[in-house]
């Protein structure tokens, strides 16, 4: 299970009171029905159970030196890590390799089709040498994996077996509303098949876990060992797929996270034709439309997604799209916001010709642009050939803006190790306090545009800065690279 787990507390033992003792302490109270919940949750737990398994992998660890690390002479140190690092390898003659050992772990998944078909997390199978099913009768039965997809951290397996198969269907997680009753069913901490109740707590949560984060969070109880188990709503649909908690103590806290069933089913869909996954690709980095850069670009309000680079060789490029266009409208669907964009267009067929709706220099413009495979552009290589550089004039070094600009020599680009393919002016130095001291610019990076116009030089920099000045604008649109190359946009203050 993923998540955020904090550091180890000792354990306090608590006086324990008889379920008779309870009993007298606290009387019987009239719950209302509504407050226990909703009945249908006994009536779906024991319709889906069957479908519900066990994941158990095992795989070989390397060897490792019986030799044991020292154990600081401090009386503070937690009982617990002194405990591990002394028993640590007993039996073990020093300096002497032990043999490899095997590790086991458990997960949970669930039966989409009765011909054996299971889902459940890449990270439950992850590395395995050997994956088996656990049926909720305890039956095992080996796997073999029919494909995985890191990026949404989804496997599927198959299990063959004579036995009859009970399987469960995906419901529409879009149409889940706030508030609403889910059940979780999973193994947490290797108890076998466990049922836990709650709502939807949010939607469309981004947990910076992967490009295509939008999932859903509830409350109901999800601990280590819950990870590839379903989410059910009350129709007895999954509508979830369970794999991420955020936890101090490693137990549920109430926060717990599931990819959504329309996201599952995508990827499932192609691993089961497949055995991987074939994912649009439009070959731009973006980033987010701010407050500051869309009244830069005159955006109101601020939507869409920036395009701060183009791939040379991705899609994008024959069909027009250049940094600095704000994509508002995919394929037909909306653009609100970024992180919108990577989904739409991985959920997006391969080899499809489809409208891009941008923004540039504040109009409408439609392009239209044939997807490439996400997956052959990981392949190929980041570099393109590099262009010669046209004679840039000699130094001149300006402040303007709080910034100690030049424009670009051999001496500096050896001094900042800045690749050859980016031209522009560098910056040499920020001044504190000034506009541009809190937006992450650093000695070494080169303004490559500004108001999405190429900069010439320091000087050329300055006379469009007065240029915008004059025309009252706000602030400025500049569009930075590194000196790797990689480029963003950053909105400055002129005031």
């Amino acid at each position: 299970m993923l998540g955020i787990i904090g550091r180890f507390a000792r354990q306090v033992r608590q006086p324990v009171l008889a379920a008779a003792t309870v009993a007298i302490m606290l009387p019987a109270l009239a719950v209302p029905s509504l407050a226990r919940g909703p009945e249908a949750i006994a009536d779906v737990s024991e319709q889906v159970i069957d479908a519900v398994v066990n994941i158990s992998t095992s795989q070989n660890v390397g060897a490792r030196s019986g030799q044991q690390p020292q154990v600081p002479n401090d009386p503070q140190l937690d009982e617990l890590f002194r405990d591990f690092f002394n028993r640590r390898g007993q039996g073990e003659p020093k300096g002497e390799r032990a043999p490899p050992r095997r590790v086991n772990s458990l997960g949970s998944g669930f039966i989409i089709d009765a011909t054996g078909i299971v889902v459940t997390n890449n990270h439950v199978i992850a590395e395995a040498d050997e994956i088996t099913v656990i049926l909720n009768d305890g039956t095992r039965i080996k796997a073999e994996l029919m494909g995985r997809d890191q990026k949404t951290d989804i496997a599927l397996l198959r299990i063959k077996t004579d036995k009859p198969l009970k399987a469960v269907r995906f419901g529409d997680s879009d149409k889940l509303r706030l508030g609403e009753w889910v059940i979780a069913i999973g193994n947490p901490f290797s108890l076998g098949g466990s049922v836990t109740a709650g709502i939807v707590s949010a939607r469309n949560r981004d947990i910076n876990s992967g490009p295509y984060d939008n999932y859903i969070q509830t409350d109901a109880a999800i601990n280590r060992g819950n990870s590839g188990g379903p989410l059910f709503n009350l129709n007895g649909e999954v509508i979830g797929v369970n794999t991420a908690i955020i936890s101090p103590s490693g137990g549920s806290i109430g926060i717990g996270f599931a990819v959504p069933s329309k996201t599952a089913l995508t990827v499932i869909d192609q691993l089961k034709e497949f055995g991987e996954t074939r994912r649009g690709w439009l070959g731009v980095r973006i980033q987010v439309v701010t407050d500051e850069i869309a009244e830069s670009l005159g955006i109101k309000p601020a939507r869409g997604a920036l395009v701060a680079g183009v791939d040379e060789r991705g899609p994008a490029k024959p069909a027009g799209i250049v940094p600095g266009d704000v994509i508002i409208r995919f394929d037909g669907k909306d653009i609100r916001e970024m992180r919108d964009l990577p989904r739409v267009v991985a959920d997006t067929p391969v080899g499809k010709e489809v409208p891009v709706v941008i923004i540039r220099k504040g109009k409408e413009e439609t392009r239209t642009v044939k997807l490439g495979r996400l997956e052959d552009s990981e392949k190929q290589a980041a570099l393109t050939k590099p262009e010669a550089d046209p004679p840039m004039p000699a130094p001149v070094v300006k402040r303007t803006l709080g910034i100690d600009l030049a424009n670009l020599s051999d001496d500096l680009r050896k001094k900042f190790k800045i690749r050859d393919t980016v031209k522009g002016i560098v910056i040499l130095n920020i001044e504190a306090n000034s506009p541009a001291a809190d937006k992450r610019l650093n000695a070494g990076d080169v303004i490559v545009e500004i108001a999405q116009e190429a900069v010439q030089s320091a000087d050329d920099f300055q006379t469009k800065v007065d240029r915008l000045r004059k025309e009252k604008r706000p602030s400025a649109l500049l569009l930075v690279a590194g000196a790797d190359g990689e480029l963003r946009f950053v909105a400055l203050s002129l005031q």
